[in-house]
């Protein structure tokens, strides 16, 4: 059959696939597309996104590279439907066109609220809305911080409402309140604001107030930011969220301790009115100082009224008086004849007192003792005999052929076992031998040093290495050549890849003729 001829030009795949992601990108410079995200896990270990836009109808390719993926506002979730700003390219490697994505935006206010809604949905789900976590406002704080932005109107009404109510040190922490990184930085400043030591130069707030003014939900969609909500639900310290007007809420709405519907709000929340405070502590003080002066009153008249009652202390103590003026009286006598009766008592003890009667009661006492020791002699004799008889009469009892008959038996019960044990062992032992012995053949029919024995060599390197390719010796490289017997050095002088130079005539009475083609190594 006949070569059909044509005059198309032959390119290659890879020439081809070039022309046409040229093509694609002259075509399709920038564009915008609208579809749902799909196919999205995170960035890749590379930073990098790759996930794909697909409508009812078709699915198209995309990928995010890890610079501009750090730029974007609001960054790819899946199922969210956005508008995505970019340039058409192909991947000639897998003959596939995708977007390189510059910008993402979602598809409307729907798609942000319902951003937003599935959100809430997963922060509500880990308990970080719950109302058992948030923690009661202090009532007189010291220590005020406002996280919000030192230039807007919010903190000029705060700082305005905390003077007239009650003057307090606030402690202000600059942020961006609206921007790609508002959300960020709020979050930032709650936590340092937590960080602050008790007793450093800053000092520590007692309460915590996040302030904005009110705008679009694009406008406070830092706010709806996940990690500022959980910043506010990890606070340690209470947080009070005022962001947007009074119909605007936020996710940190909901993880605050409390929720105030204007900045203003939040101010008067914050601290009470000093002047309420001074005219009630006034209303309090003027009433205690009354309440103490009746009961005074009514203790002392209490106290008058009982005293009527009460004898004088003369008439009291007159009746005791006379009873220690008697017992004073009859003390100095009784003492006397105590005195004389203890004297005529040791006389008469010391009169019976002599030598014969120490003598006759020790005697006695000897006797006694002497009773004493023979008669426990007696009973401990007896107890011993009782003891022995009872010992002879329980070991008659006791029978010992059977018991020596089961020693006889577990004897040769155990000698069997060592004559098995020793077999066993025996068989093991020359098993692995013959398994060991195999190996040992094995390993040397497979050992380089058998070939070695049958007249070849071994070629290395300077490194030790085995050489198996002519082409990696380079001329002037020393080599070792390993025989059966032992190792000699060589140095390369040819070039086993160039034809061989002619040999030199054989002498006269010996050598071989060289082969052709084979060049000097040595």
């Amino acid at each position: 059959m006949a070569d059909s001829k044509s005059n198309a030009l032959e390119v290659t795949v890879t020439e081809l696939s070039g022309k046409l992601k040229r093509t694609v990108e002259d075509t399709f410079g920038h564009v915008r597309v609208r579809g749902e995200i799909s196919g999205y896990r995170g960035p890749h270990s590379s930073g990098h996104s790759y996930f794909s836009l697909k409508d009812e109808r078709a699915r198209l390719e995309a990928v995010i590279w890890r610079g501009q993926a750090a730029k974007l506002k609001h960054l790819p979730e899946e199922g969210l439907e956005v508008i995505a700003s970019g340039k058409l390219t192909t991947y000639p490697g897998s003959s596939k066109y995708q977007i390189v994505i510059d910008n993402l935006e979602p598809a409307g206010a729907g798609a942000l609220m319902a951003l937003l809604e599935e959100r809430r949905k997963k922060l509500a789900a880990e308990g970080l809305f719950d109302e058992g976590r948030k923690q009661l406002l202090p009532f007189m704080p010291k220590v005020i911080g406002v996280v919000t932005s030192p230039t807007g109107a919010v903190i000029r009404d705060v700082l305005h409402r905390i003077a007239d109510r009650f003057p307090v040190h606030v402690l202000i922490w600059p942020v961006r309140v609206q921007g790609d990184s508002s959300g960020s930085e709020v979050a930032n400043g709650v936590h340092r604001l937590n960080t602050l030591p008790e007793d450093g130069d800053i000092p520590r707030p007692d309460l915590i107030i996040v302030a904005r003014g009110g705008g679009s939900l694009e406008d406070l969609w830092g706010f709806n930011d996940e990690v500022l909500a959980r910043a506010a639900a990890g606070s340690m310290i209470p947080l009070i969220s005022a962001v947007g007007h009074e119909t605007d809420w936020t996710l940190i709405d909901h993880a605050a301790d409390w929720r105030a519907p204007t900045p203003t709000a939040a101010a008067e929340k914050a601290v009470p009115v000093k002047a309420d405070l001074e005219a009630t502590l006034a209303d309090l003080g003027a009433r205690l100082r009354g309440s103490i002066s009746r009961l005074m009153e009514k203790r002392r008249n209490d106290v008058r009224s009982v005293s009527r009652g009460l004898k004088s202390p003369d008439l009291l103590l007159s009746l005791p008086r006379r009873q220690f003026d008697e017992a004073s009286g009859r003390l100095g006598r009784a003492l006397g004849a105590r005195v004389v009766l203890a004297r005529t008592r040791f006389s008469q003890t010391s009169g019976r007192l002599s030598t014969q009667t120490l003598q006759r009661l020790s005697l006695a006492a000897r006797e006694k003792l002497s009773r004493l020791s023979s008669a426990h002699d007696r009973l401990l004799i007896n107890l011993v005999g009782q003891r022995r008889e009872r010992f002879t009469a329980v070991s008659r009892q006791i029978r010992l052929a059977p018991l020596e008959r089961r020693l006889q038996h577990n004897r040769t019960a155990l000698d069997g076992f060592g004559r098995q044990l020793g077999a066993r062992f025996s068989d093991c032992l020359a098993t692995n031998s013959q398994r060991l012995n195999r190996n040992s053949r094995l390993l040397a029919s497979l050992s380089y040093h058998s070939v070695l024995q049958r007249g070849f060599a071994v070629l290395r390197d300077e490194s030790d290495a085995p050489l198996t390719s002519a082409k990696a010796v380079s001329i002037g490289a020393r080599l070792s050549i390993e025989m059966q017997d032992g190792r000699i050095a060589a140095l390369a002088e040819g070039d086993a890849a160039k034809p061989a130079m002619k040999s030199r005539k054989p002498k006269k009475g010996g050598g071989t003729k060289p082969l052709e083609n084979q060049g000097n190594l040595f």
